[in-house]
């Protein structure tokens, strides 16, 4: 939204939500999210045509078009639970714009969703006793945390599906209009509405698809003794595989991967389709598998214990330039090693310290063993092993022989990222070891 401001003056953009300590965050100077570039485009806009509002209805009433982008959780209950989309929000949301809307709106999917959810939207919209008429598009995102000022500003596609009749393609017209202003019209692709829902959901499974498949392979070359990287640069050359998402890791995260295949596995047993929802579902259980992998291996080489050792978990975030640690596998790493005894003492430069507390432990929880370092010095001062679990730029440069000095022998590092030089670090002293090496 901020970014069709910055592009579009002429348009007014409203963010609506009910949410009061999320818009007054939105309206100050502490972005409550951490993305490179969009504080400044905020602050452009901010005031002059992009607003941020808790009043709901009068959003509603004035707006034409209205982007949908509430929470779609995995389900954690009743049937589907554990994979099914939970869209009691999507719904939520729907009857409140029926509710007070006064005219005809255009409603745009922007949340990631099953197929098939604009029928459902459109029905309870259609129920409104006012006779107002609404067209219901989908818009699905394809940006990425961390990049995502730039893929938005410069974007492979923009997807747009609607229906085929009057009112669909009017609808899909104007809002093709809204992106035209900065993106090239043979990067807005029209669909029909299903194809548009499906289409995101296939991006993400088929790019955490690419993950698991070159960390299942990081597993063989630890055992035979090739070395991922390697593997992955030879058949990155090749014109038909490509170079992207093939870099081994402890484990892709975030919000979108993991909800986006259960809800494609659900999706496939929905409509009887077995054989292709144990395919994609194995996608996952490879990336679970990698996480536990990687924090057995940490132990295994640590003679089998870290109970009472000190454990230094070097980033928190689900990758680099974001705040955002949901799925992320540091998550899964610190609790294993909590599980083990060991003394965990995690460092993040983005993530509050009450954040790594609450995800780890729960709310409300406490244990002695977890900590949080204000500096990566601190998270390591004492440790007995380095666990690089996000690929922060300043891990790359830490002056690992000061940190080596004061670390009990053998200092052990394990870059799950393989981002750090293991030939220098073992120069030092360290017994290093990265994935898939």
């Amino acid at each position: 939204m901020a970014m069709i401001a910055m592009k579009a003056p002429d348009i007014q953009v409203t963010v609506v939500d009910m949410n009061v300590a999320r818009i007054a965050a939105w309206n100050s100077d502490s972005l409550p999210v951490y993305e490179p570039g969009l504080d400044g485009v905020v602050k452009q806009c901010r005031g002059r045509n992009l607003f941020f509002s808790t009043d709901v209805a009068k959003g509603i009433a004035e707006a034409e078009i209205i982007f949908v982008a509430v929470n779609t959780p995995t389900k954690n209950y009743g049937v589907g639970a554990g994979r099914a989309a939970d869209l009691r929000y999507i719904e939520s949301v729907a009857r409140t714009i029926a509710e007070v809307a006064t005219g005809p709106k255009i409603i745009v999917e922007k949340s990631t969703i099953p197929v098939k959810t604009a029928e459902a939207i459109k029905e309870i919209l259609g129920a409104n006793t006012r006779g107002i008429k609404f067209s219901v598009l989908s818009n699905p995102e394809f940006l990425a945390e961390g990049t995502a000022v730039q893929d938005l500003l410069n974007p492979d596609r923009v997807l747009i599906g609607g229906e085929k009749n009057e009112d669909g393609l009017a609808a899909v017209k104007k809002l093709v209009d809204v992106y035209a202003r900065w993106v090239p019209r043979d990067r807005i692709i029209t669909t029909n509405l299903w194809s548009s829902e499906l289409s995101k959901l296939v991006a993400n499974a088929f790019l955490a698809q690419r993950i698991s498949s070159i960390n299942s392979i990081s597993a063989l070359c630890e055992a035979t003794g090739a070395d991922v990287d390697e593997v992955a640069n030879a058949i990155g050359k090749d014109s038909r595989i490509g170079p992207k998402f093939l870099k081994a890791s402890v484990g892709f995260g975030g919000s979108c991967f993991q909800k986006d295949i259960l809800n494609l596995v659900y999706l496939c047993q929905h409509f009887g389709l077995p054989e292709v929802s144990a395919y994609w579902e194995h996608v996952v259980q490879m990336n679970d598998y990698q996480k536990q992998r990687f924090s057995a291996r940490l132990v295994r080489t640590l003679f089998n214990t870290v109970a009472d050792k000190r454990i230094a978990v070097l980033g928190f975030a689900f990758k680099k330039d974001t705040n955002d640690t949901r799925e992320s596998a540091a998550i899964n790493i610190c609790r294993d090693l909590l599980a083990e005894q060991a003394n965990v003492v995690v460092y993040d430069p983005k993530v509050p310290a009450n954040e790594v507390l609450v995800d780890v432990l729960g709310k409300g929880c406490t244990n002695p063993r977890l900590s949080v370092a204000q500096t990566p010095y601190e998270a390591a001062a004492g440790a007995h092993a380095i666990a690089v679990v996000t690929e922060w730029d300043e891990f790359k440069t830490l002056d690992y022989a000061k940190i080596y000095a004061g670390m009990p022998k053998p200092a052990f590092v394990f870059d799950g990222r393989n981002i750090l030089d293991l030939a220098k670090l073992r120069e030092i002293g360290f017994r290093a070891y990265g994935i898939g090496k």
